[in-house]
């Protein structure tokens, strides 16, 4: 059963929202053979430019489904973001239940459908490293990450912590700024 845990953040969530988030999100359902014990998770954001942000995360026991989506119309965010976990749900569909056969679990996560050809071929399609690269992590600190990662006109840099010695990864975020991933 999956429980709903709806916030607002510049916006009441009113019984039509929930309801209309209730009734779209519980359409994943059919992906799976049993409903699952979870809690969505649905956070819906209004800027002052009348934008919306809706974020759905759907912690499970083996997997956690998660999508945000930016857009004027709310209603339409909420759509696209069922759109986007229905993806994800496709692409890791066959190698979820791969991976529960190899355990000697009976029953499948996923419920088989009868799909078309070309979600089929996206099913089965396997991750493919197409290059390795291997470097050393240089000490340094984050301001210095940044400045090495802008310099390389990368998105991410990976170094070494050289108060902690441990390895962390510095990004630039879709807002511009910059995040921080500490490893413990």
């Amino acid at each position: 059963m999956m429980d709903y845990n709806i916030r607002g953040e510049n916006i009441e969530v009113t019984p039509a929202i929930r309801e209309y988030v209730e009734k779209k999100i519980g359409k994943l359902d059919r992906y799976f053979n049993e409903t699952p014990n979870a809690t969505v998770h649905v956070n819906l954001k209004v800027y002052p430019d009348k934008n919306t942000k809706v974020e759905v995360t759907i912690p499970m026991k083996d997997l956690v489904l998660r999508a945000e989506e930016r857009n004027q119309d709310m209603y339409a965010g909420i759509d696209l973001i069922v759109d986007k976990l229905e993806r994800q749900i496709r692409k890791h569909k066959t190698k979820v239940n791969r991976k529960f056969r190899e355990k000697g679990e009976l029953h499948e996560y996923f419920a088989s459908a009868s799909e078309t050809a070309a979600t089929a071929v996206e099913d089965e399609e396997e991750l493919e490293i197409v290059r390795t690269k291997q470097f050393n992590l240089k000490p340094m600190d984050s301001e210095e990450a940044i400045l090495q990662m802008n310099l390389l006109g990368h998105s991410f840099f990976i170094y070494t912590d050289a108060k902690t010695d441990g390895t962390n990864i510095v990004y630039k975020r879709k807002d511009g700024k910059y995040g921080l991933i500490e490893t413990n």
